[in-house]
């Protein structure tokens, strides 16, 4: 047999492959499907939720709208604007604004150079700033705000004994929180006599038996045997009248009484005439003013803090701060503050704050503040008294709702006699002669 007839082993190499036949797998049914993790499954239905609320209102691309910060200076009533649902409603218009604190005169005296909005407290600041300005100007009065003074039950009774202060009854009996104040009978426990100037420093004014230094808390009834005592002097505390609206309102209460009922300056024949009036007045009432000491602002800070009632008895603050107040106590504690309650000055002195705009930003904000009706309702929300078409004022909507929340409604006083300012020029020239404040450089923003 040949070589080419053996047979011969053959390799793996030399073998021919065979293709297999692909293997389709199939889904086992009986084998359980994987599932989410229970934290993700709780939070679907949330999130499904949150993405239609945002679809529904309108909201779903804000993350990607442009937010215009508004540079802002504002004296007391920033704290409407420090209100976390006012910015919650300002950021649905894409505005945020960033405050700048300072008194409202300050804001009228100093340079406005990079602002776009003004919020002076009252009309005095306010026309001195829109004096200045080069420009048509958009602004708007969107509330007002009584001024007040803010003391403690027992001082209030004590000034009811008096004769000074009068109680308005709540409509349902209980304690009442206001009362009003006779600014004439009042102004006389400011300047530590029994009575005129040329009356004694001394005597017996609350008929106890007991001489004792006059116009003191003490003096005038406060103690009671084996009760508390203050021997201190009857005092307002007050914010600077240099810098502060508050102060300067308070200056023209007392400048209207002290001049008989009158507005220092007016029906003057000139000028000189008006400007003698004004200086005879500060004359007057700068001794009520000076034993004030002349306190830095923001009084209702102090006064409604847990050691008010230390600080100082009386202290000159905005009723909308109080409101604010009483409508956060009820809804905390379920019932009014009646330790804290309120003098409403006779004659009676309206603040009306105005927001100014000084860019385009700020004409921006000025509208919105302006239309829009959540905002407004927020504003009575705070205990401000929103204006309504044109109007100097309403209290129907305030009213409302303090009754809703069981808190007491102030009744309109029967004597409306009210306080109106001096001219811009009268009332610097009482300021500046009761504060002896530094004059300050008025440049065009």
């Amino acid at each position: 047999m040949s070589e080419a007839d053996r047979p011969h082993a053959t390799s793996e190499a030399d073998r021919p492959r065979t293709a297999q036949e692909p293997r389709l797998r199939t889904r086992d049914r009986n084998r359980p499907r994987a599932r989410l993790p229970a934290h993700v499954l709780l939070a679907l239905p949330l999130a499904l939720a949150g993405l239609i609320a945002l679809l529904v209102t309108g909201n779903a691309l804000r993350p990607f709208d442009r937010v215009v910060t508004i540079e802002a200076r504002m004296a007391s009533k920033s704290d409407y604007f420090k209100d976390p649902e006012v910015q919650r409603l300002l950021l649905k218009h894409g505005l945020r604004v960033d405050i700048h604190r300072l008194g409202s005169r300050g804001i009228a005296t100093q340079s406005l150079t990079g602002m776009d909005a003004v919020f002076p407290s009252g009309q005095p600041a306010a026309k001195l700033i829109l004096d200045r300005q080069d420009r048509s100007v958009r602004s708007v009065r969107p509330f007002v705000t009584p001024l007040v003074l803010g003391t403690f039950r027992a001082y209030a009774e004590t000034l009811e004994k008096m004769g000074v202060a009068t109680a308005q009854p709540p409509a349902g009996g209980g304690r009442a929180l206001y009362y009003d104040l006779d600014m004439d009978r009042f102004m006389g426990l400011l300047d530590g006599r029994m009575g005129t100037k040329d009356q004694a420093l001394t005597g017996d004014q609350d008929r106890d038996g007991v001489t004792e230094r006059a116009d003191t808390w003490n003096g005038i009834g406060f103690d009671r045997p084996g009760g508390r005592s203050n021997s201190g002097r009857v005092l307002v505390r007050t914010s600077s009248v240099c810098e502060s609206n508050a102060a300067g309102t308070y200056l023209s209460i007392l400048a209207f009484v002290a001049n008989g009922d009158s507005t220092p300056g007016a029906g003057q024949a000139d000028e000189t005439e008006a400007m003698a009036e004004a200086r005879t007045v500060a004359r007057k009432i700068k001794p009520l003013i000076d034993l004030q000491g002349m306190w830095a602002d923001e009084q209702a800070d102090s006064y409604l803090s847990d050691l008010g009632e230390s600080i100082a008895p009386i202290s000159l603050i905005y009723e909308h701060q109080y409101l604010a107040h009483q409508i956060a106590h009820e809804r905390e504690h379920g019932e009014a503050d009646t330790d804290r309650v309120l003098l409403y000055p006779t004659p009676y002195a309206l603040t009306e704050p105005q927001l100014i705009s000084l860019s385009g930003e700020g004409d921006r904000l000025v509208r919105v503040v302006q239309d829009d009706p959540e905002l407004r309702r927020r504003a009575i929300e705070l205990g401000f008294r929103v204006r309504f078409s044109g109007e100097d004022g309403t209290s129907d909507q305030l009213n409302g709702y303090l009754a809703d929340h069981g808190i007491q409604v102030p009744r309109p006083n029967r004597d409306e006699t009210k306080v109106y300012e001096p001219d811009l020029d009268v009332l610097e020239e009482i300021i500046d002669s009761v504060g002896t404040c530094p004059r300050a450089a008025r440049d065009t923003p």
